[in-house]
């Protein structure tokens, strides 16, 4: 007898738990061993085991999540490649199979990050989709075993493939999910000693062509016009997570228990059909989550019932690490700009300025509520330093024996120095911006209780202090084109001392054409103020340009990193002042990104 959806989810997670790549890439494959099995295992990682279970309703799917231990409130996406196969085997159409995937986080036997994927079909009591159900039970056709490539390089995946086929492995078809810009290929292996029968190569991104060499080119498996269409409904997304926040809604709503929708709509002054219907949207992005389905084609006038999901309560302004101000300001004066992104294209000029008349930067400062959403904005991202009062050079200057200075060029509302500073009480501090933030930095300081140990000046980057000992540059150089970004860091030799050591945090360009937060905020940069996103190579050519030195590079969170560069010792390459000859002063500024 098969087994029921709650025992195989406890043998998915098991499994994950104790397995690794080196020992089963050789159970799947015999014959894959020595310098090949590592190859093989060097490129692609033991990700999770997928499985399909047929709930209820919502309840029940998270009922079975929360007793096997996963986190019943994993945000869930459409499926696409798992809904057409099981329509083609049952010969149903697509619309009557809602699969969702979720992917509940498990750790392996080396507290490695995995997951268990689930694609959760609702087959309510009576529905006649219980013959469906029990099919795929007992055969368990969707039960895979995935490993994820490590660099989604087309030349990696269509080797990997070749290996897996050369060793017997069957192509047994795959597809793209826009839904989460990920390409899966389907093998069936020749052996099952370890229980599974199917191997899943996931390869985040789009590899129409690997899939298509994959598939054999079957119809159906490629669905370009509709991958389009999900594409073009992003500032449908933009917006709809703005009037969530606008709203108030993330405030009205609990992680824990549901709202009903009139309940909602009346503490927001909404109207509930309306409200149903974006909540709907929200659902299916995972920042709330539907408590249970609509029996009743009433419920689509607002008598269904929402929870508040993680990803969703970083949307309240209460949330210590809210970013609703972010929200807020791409669905704002950004996103009016991108309407204008031909303009940029054509001209290389901000699209920003052509459509306000004036550089964001004066654009702000020229209206004060807007110039504190945005520093704001900026500080919602403040995740990114997590890790960097951490960092070698900062934690050298901590243990000095004397007092060491940090300066935070164009520094905001002082959010990274006021981290580094409380990390390190033996640190003083000098905020280095316009004169309009520098109050709100005073604030902001003082309420850590570090303001005494900090100077504040107003000026722009022509008016760094020299004798600093450790300066950032938090998301500036992306601001400004080269010839401006050699202007910045002549300014940063100039105030440095040969000891004194330099931080960039910014988001680096991939060199092998790989997903990345940088290729999107290189298109805003270009877009809103003219600057743009770079490689670490590009960065280092900057440095030899104002004579300093790229030192190494470290990841930071939301795919940013800091680069440490120093004064470069090379006679002849400076003048008196440690600076290479070049142009005079840049004008100052703040990160807009």
């Amino acid at each position: 007898m098969p087994l029921d959806d709650a025992a195989r989810l406890r043998a998915a997670a098991d499994f994950v738990r104790r397995h690794d790549s080196d020992t089963l890439l050789p159970l799947l494959l015999p014959g894959l061993h020595g310098p090949e099995l590592a190859s093989v295992a060097a490129n692609c990682r033991f990700a999770h085991v997928g499985l399909l279970v047929f709930p209820r309703d919502q309840r029940h799917l998270r009922d079975l999540l929360a007793v096997n231990g996963l986190a019943e409130d994993t945000p869930s996406c459409p499926s696409v490649v798992v809904r057409e196969r099981l329509a083609r085997r049952h010969r149903r159409d697509v619309a009557e199979l809602d699969v969702r995937i979720l992917r509940p986080r498990v750790h392996g036997p080396a507290d490695e990050p995995r997951a268990v994927e689930v694609f959760a079909l609702t087959v309510p009591a009576g529905s006649a989709l219980e013959q469906v159900a029990a099919h795929e039970r007992a055969l368990d056709h969707e039960a895979h075993l995935a490993f994820a490539l490590e660099h989604p390089d087309p030349l990696v995946l269509r080797g990997l493939c070749a290996v897996l086929t050369r060793l017997g492995a069957r192509p047994d078809g795959g597809g793209y999910n826009p839904h989460e810009n990920g390409t899966v290929l389907y093998f069936a292996t020749p052996d099952t000693r370890c229980g599974y029968r199917r191997i899943e190569l996931y390869a985040p991104g789009d590899h129409r062509e690997a899939l298509a060499a994959h598939t054999g080119g079957r119809p159906g498996a490629d669905r370009p016009a509709e991958t389009l269409l999900h594409l073009l409904t992003g500032a449908w997304t933009t917006q709809a997570l703005a009037a969530f926040a606008r709203l108030r809604l993330p405030e009205a709503m609990d992680v824990t228990a549901p709202s009903r929708t009139r309940e909602l709509a009346r503490r927001t002054a909404t109207d509930p059909r309306s409200l149903a219907t974006l909540l709907r949207y929200l659902a299916m992005l995972g920042v709330v989550s539907e408590a249970e389905h609509a029996e009743h084609p009433e419920a689509a006038d607002g008598h269904g019932a929402f929870r508040l999901t993680d990803l969703g309560r970083l949307l309240r302004a209460d949330a210590p690490d809210t970013m609703r101000p972010l929200a807020l300001m791409y669905a704002g004066p950004f996103y009016g700009s991108f309407a204008a992104l031909d303009h940029s294209v054509r001209t290389g000029r901000p699209a920003f300025d052509h459509l306000f008349g004036e550089n964001h930067f004066d654009h702000f400062a020229r209206d004060p509520e807007l110039a504190d959403l945005f520093d704001r904005s900026m500080a919602a991202s403040s995740r990114m330093f997590g890790p960097l009062p951490d960092h070698p050079v900062i934690t050298a200057a901590a243990q000095a024996p004397t007092p060491r200075t940090v300066v935070d060029v164009a520094g905001g509302n002082g959010e990274l120095l006021g981290r580094i500073l409380t990390a390190h009480p033996s640190l003083r501090g000098t905020l280095l911006e316009r004169p309009h933030v520098i109050e709100a930095a005073r604030r902001s300081l003082g309420s850590l209780g570090c303001g005494a140990r900090c100077d504040y000046r107003s000026g722009d980057f022509a008016d760094l202090p020299h004798g600093g000992d450790v300066y950032v540059l938090s998301r500036i150089l992306h601001d400004w084109d080269d010839d401006r970004c050699r202007e910045i860091l002549r300014h940063c030799a100039r105030a440095m001392g040969a000891r004194a050591d330099l931080l960039i945090v910014e988001r680096l360009l991939p060199t092998d054409g790989s997903p990345s937060l940088a290729t999107a905020w290189d298109l805003h940069m270009m877009c809103n103020v003219g600057g743009r996103e770079r490689s670490a190579e590009h960065y280092a050519r900057l440095l030899a340009d104002a004579g300093l030195e790229l030192l190494d590079r470290t990841p930071l969170p939301l795919e940013a990193h800091v680069l440490h560069a120093r004064r470069a010792a090379r006679p002849g390459a400076a003048d008196a002042h440690g600076l290479p000859h070049g142009r005079g002063p840049a004008a100052g500024g703040s990160d807009s990104g």
